[in-house]
């Protein structure tokens, strides 16, 4: 199948592009500059010059391939105005693609979150959140579920993708350590975060593409709940730093969803689909923090 994908130079994407590639797939990736297109070159990928602003750009990639990944998203989360704005560019983007998309029975994949529920674990079957610093996403992920004569589907990450100690929430965490001084978490730190290893999460978009039905929902979980405190005890460890409770506006806008617990559960997805994730967990990951 050749397929077309946002964000394919980051953490996950990188895997994606790769596990493509390496089960007979080929890859058009967009790519914002010279070095994201010679990255995605050198890894084996045909590279479209453009943003995700670029809405010509995504329709000709879409109407130029069999399948689309999104996985592009500006994550600048220092303002509630920086968040709004990701979101709003990653609407019309999906929409953009959709509408090439629709009629064809081609799939689109879109990245997701694993929802918060409280008292249990989370599952493919809970609706995406609807409050929250980036709930506005869920209107986008849904509209890829109801998109009309094509395959659209959604693979929600957990709060940390992660691959040699870098990524997701555990790796805002570890970026606030650097800069403080001090390996911080809100609370008591009992909240527990769901975690993947990016491979393994690509080897899930993989199987998602290939044969997941039209408007389901998939969990890429590995690690059901790693509690927070734990997470910043190897972090301070690793950079020897104090690990200690600090206030939840200490975590900016997302200092909320930093104090939620958030377990998620991926059983449905491991049954379903035959997915096994392979890789370290987040903890033995976070061994890999350089001071």
């Amino acid at each position: 199948m050749r397929v077309f994908i946002t964000g394919g130079t980051g953490l996950i994407g990188s895997a994606v592009v790769a596990e493509l590639l390496g089960h007979g797939h080929t890859v058009l990736a967009l790519a914002r500059s010279d070095s994201a297109a010679g990255a995605l070159e050198a890894a084996g990928a045909e590279p479209l010059r453009g943003s995700l602003a670029d809405l010509d750009t995504l329709r000709a990639g879409a109407r130029r391939s069999e399948g689309v990944i999104h996985l592009a998203f500006g994550h600048d989360f220092t303002t509630p105005e920086a968040i709004a704005a990701a979101i709003a560019e990653e609407n019309a983007a999906v929409g953009a693609m959709g509408q090439e998309l629709g009629g064809t029975d081609r799939p689109l994949v879109t990245v997701a979150g694993t929802p918060a529920v409280p008292g249990r674990p989370s599952t493919e079957a809970d609706p995406q959140p609807a409050s929250g610093p980036v709930a506005g996403r869920a209107i986008t992920v849904q509209s890829v579920l109801d998109l009309a004569g094509a395959r659209g589907i959604a693979v929600r990450m957990p709060r940390t993708v992660h691959n040699n100690g870098a990524g997701g929430f555990a790796g805002i965490l570890t970026r606030m350590a650097r800069a403080s001084g001090v390996a911080g978490y809100p609370g008591d730190g009992a909240q527990r975060w769901p975690a993947v290893h990016a491979l393994d999460a690509a080897a899930l978009f993989r199987l998602a593409l290939e044969s997941a039905p039209a408007g389901t929902a998939w969990h890429a979980v590995a690690d059901e709940g790693v509690a927070v405190a734990d997470m910043a005890e190897v972090i301070g460890r690793r950079l020897e730093v104090p690990v200690r409770s600090l206030p939840v506006e200490a975590f900016g806008p997302l200092g909320v969803a930093f104090a939620t617990d958030q377990p998620s559960s991926s059983a449905y997805t491991r049954e379903t689909l035959g997915w096994t994730p392979t890789h370290p967990g987040l903890l033995e990951d976070l061994e890999n923090i350089q001071r």
